[in-house]
């Protein structure tokens, strides 16, 4: 322990190094701007963590930061902007030595800002999230009955993990993002979801930019999906792992979920299925989110296992089986959801394959095959696929019909058309002829 006279003279000197060599400030070394479909980022990089302040100014509208202790580094240049929030962005030095950001704005906005340590591919960041400042969108218009009874498409949630300002894994060759190739996967498989009688698909994202995990569950919440299939691309420190793999929510990864949902279910939206849990007491909300849930990684399982067959048949796979983890985007209580690792892309080879506009379609082609023979085997009620399995089981001939065009009608080959019902070619069937329709 140190005695008074010790200690004055190591608060001397301490108050001397300090005069000597005084703090650095944060430095503003770039911006950058990513556009989502509901909001703005804008991205200040920095040095170093930046104190700052954020508020609104009317009359022109615009958004304030002041930064205390930062500065603009040398060669900063804050590039014209053009964007739906956004007019130009101005900066100037306080009396008091902080740093001032002006965002000329257009409209109204609700700003959230937050900041990010660093990372893989970027330093300290300064994140400033524009949001409309008035609620927005189209009214919703009430379905009539003719409207609500019909068959409807199966919607198939597809998600491309990463975007914006998150870049995802990086390949060691050639520096490939994940969120571009799983942005690319997710559009082929979109393309060949919606060209199957039937079935539909919407992405959660579709450009560059970041989409908050819960954010993504809510996208396909609100477009009612009956299955959320989430594209990745894996890495890992040994460069010789490879192979892809499908993953589900673990046990422990639903329970938690369960019990943030009846925390907070007087804020929870609907499950699918329209049960309420808002005026439920805690027993029964309990059960009927048990069972949503228990049904929900049941489906999960099945359509994984599916996808990861076919997976199989494109190139190696990582592990011997469908696995389980927690994350966060397979949360959902009530949509069957599941994670596909289409590869390494810390593996040379594998990132190769990843860039590869082929290799990316067989990819996409897999997770196709598997979803499709999900559905067919359990098709949502009310959809036209549930339709189709009641009444695909057997053909009637009439008149006019060819074997090519019954094919054609049930999305089945010709081939496995023949075998099921032992036909060599067209002269062998016959009106009023029962045929049977295969599975696939």
């Amino acid at each position: 322990m140190l005695n008074p006279r010790s200690l004055n003279k190591l608060l001397a000197l301490m108050a001397l190094c300090l005069m000597a060599c005084p703090l650095l400030a944060a430095e503003i070394t770039g911006v950058r701007l990513w556009t989502a479909p509901d909001h703005t980022r804008l991205v200040f990089d920095t040095t170093g963590p930046a104190a700052h302040r954020v508020f609104a100014l009317r009359a022109p509208h615009r958004l304030v930061i002041d930064l205390t202790g930062a500065r603009l580094a040398d060669g900063f240049d804050a590039k014209p902007i053009s964007d739906r929030y956004l007019q130009r962005i101005r900066h100037g030095m306080r009396p008091d030595g902080s740093l001032r950001m002006v965002l000329d704005l257009k409209q109204p906005i609700r700003p959230k800002t937050f900041q990010l340590r660093p990372n893989a591919s970027y330093g300290h960041r300064l994140v400033i999230d524009l949001y409309p400042g008035e609620a927005s969108g189209k009214p919703r218009v009430a379905k009539s009955a003719q409207d609500v009874q019909r068959a409807r498409d199966v919607v198939v949630a597809v998600d491309a993990g990463h975007g914006g300002d998150d870049p995802g894994a990086i390949g060691r060759r050639f520096g490939t993002q994940e969120k571009l190739v799983t942005l690319q996967i997710a559009r082929r498989l979109k393309r060949l979801i919606d060209a199957q009688p039937g079935m539909r698909a919407v992405l959660t994202r579709k450009g560059d930019y970041f989409v908050d995990l819960r954010k993504r569950m809510a996208l396909a919440r609100e477009q009612r999906a009956d299955l959320f299939v989430s594209i990745h691309a894996d890495a890992f420190r040994d460069k010789r792992v490879r192979g892809s793999s499908v993953y589900v929510l673990s046990q422990r990864g639903a329970s938690s979920e369960a019990a943030r949902w009846l925390a907070e279910k007087e804020n929870a939206s609907d499950l699918v299925g329209g049960v309420k849990l808002d005026d439920k007491d805690d027993v029964l909300a309990s059960v009927l989110l048990d069972l949503s849930q228990s049904a929900t990684q049941h489906a999960s399982l099945s359509a994984a296992a599916k996808v990861y067959a076919q997976l199989n048949k494109v190139g190696p796979v990582h592990g011997k089986r469908v696995q389980q983890a927690g994350f966060m985007v397979l949360k959902s209580p009530d949509i069957p959801s599941m994670l596909v690792e289409t590869g390494f892309i810390s593996n040379p080879s594998e990132e190769r394959g990843l860039r590869d506009p082929d290799h990316q379609e067989h990819l996409a082609k897999a997770i196709m095959q598997g979803v499709k023979r999900f559905f067919a085997k359990s098709p949502p009620p009310g959809t036209l696929l549930a339709e189709r399995g009641q009444s695909a089981l057997k053909h009637v001939i009439v008149r006019g019909d060819t074997l090519s065009e019954i094919a054609s009608r049930y999305q089945v080959s010709l081939n496995s058309l023949r075998r099921k019902n032992q036909i060599r070619s067209e002269n062998h069937i016959r009106i009023g002829q029962v045929l049977e329709i295969p599975d696939t």
